[in-house]
């Protein structure tokens, strides 16, 4: 509405300071002239204020007070000057003019007036009168832009709101592990809403309301690094936002009481606040092919723009086949030129869509086809934490090359082998004459991939022959066993706690049993893709506390065995032996399968057999022995070598110096049957 008015009304309206008075007393001779400029819709704004203000125009119009306008409208008073406050007669009234304002100010028995002097009978009251209806007039508007606002967390997208103008309650601390920011000022509506708000200066570290503004996509999205955030670049979005600082808004639903009641006609009808409704992920992603992955394409000058273009609908039919989701496989993106260029990490796009487009929008660089600099730097940096890397998740580096690469893989590869990092080399088309007298290593491959045998390597016989290759590349990809670079002792092996309680061990004592076993449990990756952990209590019977397949992190596996309730009774070690073998592992594969037995005193039946069958079905046993618990029996136990493999000490407090060895052992035996 205010839009039409003079800027000189805008601004005057835009102040709202104390000395709103001296603001109008220093008006020109012109400031009817600007108000006659504003619409008749500005008349109805004013109609919708307090009773008091409505009462107020009123008694103005109806001839009941002096306005003195003139006296308003003179220049600010000079020192000692004196104003003459006597009482003049006013001047004539103006053409009546037909329009909404004059029925609304009318009252009965009174005349309409015209609808500028009615606009300025509201303006200019006496000074009280003035105040009175400015600051009604301003909380209309201040109320009008408050809302409840409703909560999101750091990681909510602009995507992933549908209203417009609605606002929002950021947590605290989205500077730290909050989701990613593309653009400066106006942000791709694939960034994290409250870090936006952050690196735009609208909100501190400690969090707090922010309006959203729905905008179209644009181009060229601009990075900056502000307020502790940098932002990141973007050719390109289909839409975007933009944050602003809502005024006055409440952390809750607050009531406004007011000093004249409406009948009930007049009284509005205060809709229900809507929440912003937030979309749900459109897919999870394919649980079975839990893996994160680094693809690394070539951007050299011997793949060209023209195929350069079919390595990335190849990458985007990858993608689509793998089933990329929060739940499933995450993909970052990397481009080997020159220099190697992170094009976007492992978090930043965990939908289809968004990845799709994202690889589409990655442009060509041309240079030299230095790959092993990029799987250097991958492997540093690309699948840390703070980059979206997931704790005991296997880790895939996936190399497509055009050609032969410009530069040594060898200490690259050997750095990726030891990292974890399980290599894929897709050789697309063979090398041409130039290139093989180029290249400095023929046997690239061998020394690139995790292991040579056949598995980490795939020959693609030209760009145009590449849609058949995708569902079998994507099934090596996801095949989760064969990640023999991910396998370590610390992410793979299934550890079976079999806990002695018997009456000999005492309350206090189990409890130090109990501390030794979490202890063991911590230096371990708990979850559902690494390392899982059992236990079973014995005495004369056997008690299953809780299976290797049970608890999904370390956290769940460690309250699981703090909870454990002691049993007391007899000692039936052997018996409990066959149990756990039968009961324990029986859903997994050999070379991956530990057996700890923890006891203090000799068993009623015998250890020897039961143990060799849990050893003929690939379960690794250690004995720890504690007080009266006798040699032989430990050792009758334990694996060969026994040394390595049996463990005593004569007070429960020395079992905590077992867990460095017994943790270590483990990994030994892990790497040699691996």
């Amino acid at each position: 509405m205010f839009s039409r008015c003079s800027p000189d009304v805008l601004q005057t309206f835009s102040r709202r300071s104390p000395d709103v008075l001296q603001m109008f007393s220093r008006c020109s001779s012109d400031f009817l002239q600007m108000f006659s400029r504003c619409s008749p819709d500005v008349l109805q704004t004013f109609s919708r204020c307090s009773p008091d203000v409505r009462l107020s125009a009123r008694v103005v119009t109806s001839g009941e007070v002096d306005l003195r306008p003139s006296l308003l409208l003179q220049p600010p008073l000079m020192k000692d000057e004196k104003v003459d406050l006597s009482l003049k007669p006013l001047p004539p009234p103006p053409v009546i003019i037909s329009s909404p304002a004059a029925s609304w100010i009318k009252a009965s028995g009174e005349e309409p007036v015209s609808a500028e002097m009615s606009f300025l009978s509201v303006l200019l009251p006496p000074t009280g009168l003035l105040l009175l209806l400015l600051l009604s007039f301003m909380s209309s508007v201040d109320g009008s832009e408050s809302s409840v606002p409703h909560p999101i967390s750091c990681v909510t997208r602009g995507a992933d709101l549908t209203e417009d103008g609605v606002v929002l309650l950021c947590p605290p601390d989205c500077t730290q592990g909050g989701g990613s920011v593309f653009g400066t000022g106006v942000y791709a509506s694939v960034s994290s809403v409250c870090g936006a708000a952050v690196h735009r200066g609208v909100l501190g570290p400690s969090g707090g309301p922010v309006r959203i503004h729905k905008l179209q996509g644009r181009h060229n999205y601009m990075s900056s690094y502000t307020h502790g955030i940098q932002s990141q670049p973007l050719s390109q979005w289909s839409a975007s936002f933009r944050l602003t600082k809502p005024v006055n808004v409440p952390l809750e639903l607050t009531s406004v009481t007011s000093t004249t009641a409406l009948p009930a006609a007049e009284r509005p009808v205060k809709k229900p606040q809507k929440k912003p409704s937030v979309k749900k992920a459109l897919t999870g992603g394919n649980k079975d092919c839990q893996i994160d992955i680094a693809m690394l394409i070539d951007s050299s000058n011997n793949i060209g723009q023209r195929r350069f273009n079919l390595q990335k609908n190849f990458v985007v039919k990858l993608v689509s086949m793998l089933r990329v989701g929060p739940t499933g496989p995450h993909v970052g993106l990397i481009q080997a030129s020159d220099s190697p260029q992170i094009e976007f990490l492992l978090t930043n796009y965990t939908q289809p869509k968004e990845l799709t487009f994202a690889i589409k929008e990655v442009s060509y660089l041309g240079g030299n086809t230095n790959t092993g600099k990029a799987i250097m730097q991958a492997a540093e940096t690309f699948f840390l934490q703070e980059n979206g890397g997931r704790r005991g998740h296997p880790r895939v580096m996936m190399v497509l090359l055009d050609g032969w690469p410009s530069d040594d893989l060898e200490q690259a590869a050997l750095l990726a082998r030891e990292s974890g990092i399980n290599v894929f080399l897709v050789s697309v088309a063979k090398p041409v004459p130039e290139e093989l007298a180029m290249v400095r290593d023929k046997d690239f491959m061998k020394k690139a991939v995790c292991k040579d045998n056949g598995f980490f390597s795939y020959l693609i016989p030209g760009w145009f022959t590449t849609t058949k290759h995708v569902r079998p590349l994507s099934q090596r990809l996801c095949s989760l066993d064969a990640l023999l670079c991910s396998k370590t002792c610390y992410n793979s092996v299934n550890i079976g706690f079999l806990i002695d309680g018997s009456s000999s061990v005492g309350e206090g004592n189990f409890q130090l049993v109990l501390d030794f076993l979490v202890g063991i449990t911590r230096s371990f990756e708990v979850s559902d893709v690494g390392a899982r952990v059992g236990a079973v209590q014995f005495t004369y019977e056997q008690r299953l506390e809780f299976g290797l397949f049970d608890h999904h992190d370390k956290e769940e596996a460690i309250t699981a065995l703090k909870r454990i309730r002691y049993m007391s009774g007899g000692t039936s070690t052997g018996e409990a032996i066959s149990y756990t073998t039968n009961k324990l592992f029986r859903r997994t594969g050999p070379g991956r399968n530990f057996l700890i037995v923890v006891t203090d005193g000799q068993s009623y039946d015998d250890v020897r057999h039961p143990a060799l069958e849990a050893q003929k079905q690939g379960i690794t046993i250690y004995s720890v022995g504690v007080a009266w618990a006798p040699l032989d029996d430990l050792r009758a136990m334990s694996s060969e070598p026994k040394e390595g493999h049996t463990l005593f000490t004569r007070d429960f407090t020395g079992l905590t110096e077992f867990i460095p060895l017994i943790v270590r052992g483990i990994c030994r035996d892990f790497t040699e049957s691996n």
